[in-house]
């Protein structure tokens, strides 16, 4: 059984994310979307707001399940028998650092795969960072996310 992570801050969940999620829940058996916690970055929502941010996103697919940890990668995959980790690319950039990671994923776990998913052209330019920066001048967010989480985003900015 191929049972792939998806793993992301996804703070908050764009278009671009939902369409690698789509994507890949066509190509494994199951599919968890890992919220993680990233020490460098400082977040708009909880853990759990975005959990339950993106469980609200994907329900009407089967295969796919929501969670949250502030655990290593290959550690939570080990522990939850996880063998791919899935990796959407919107840039040569994006490819240099995710390909480190890939290394790195496999050195600490040998049974770990990434695969690389290169993201649709229409999302090639977005990023939760541009969703923020966009919010927080009370720009308009809806070619970015959809318009279920527009409210909640525009609440942190009030």
């Amino acid at each position: 059984m191929k049972k792939a992570i998806y793993p992301g801050s996804f703070d908050p969940v764009t278009y671009g994310h939902l369409d690698i999620i789509r994507r890949a829940a066509g190509l494994f058996d199951s599919l968890t979307v890992l919220v993680m916690t990233n020490s460098a970055k400082r977040t708009l929502f909880s853990p759990d707001e975005r959990v339950k941010m993106i469980q609200g996103l994907v329900k009407d697919y089967p295969n796919v399940n929501v969670e949250a940890t502030d655990r290593l990668l290959v550690d939570y995959a080990r522990d939850n028998g996880k063998n791919i980790v899935v990796r959407g690319l919107r840039t040569t950039t994006d490819f240099e650092y995710e390909l480190q990671l890939a290394h790195i994923y496999k050195k600490e776990n040998e049974g770990l795969e990434t695969v690389f998913l290169a993201t649709e052209m229409e999302y090639s330019y977005l990023s939760s960072t541009v969703v923020r920066e966009f919010a927080s001048y009370h720009g308009d967010i809806s070619p970015f996310v959809p318009a279920s989480i527009i409210p909640l985003i525009e609440e942190k900015y009030r």
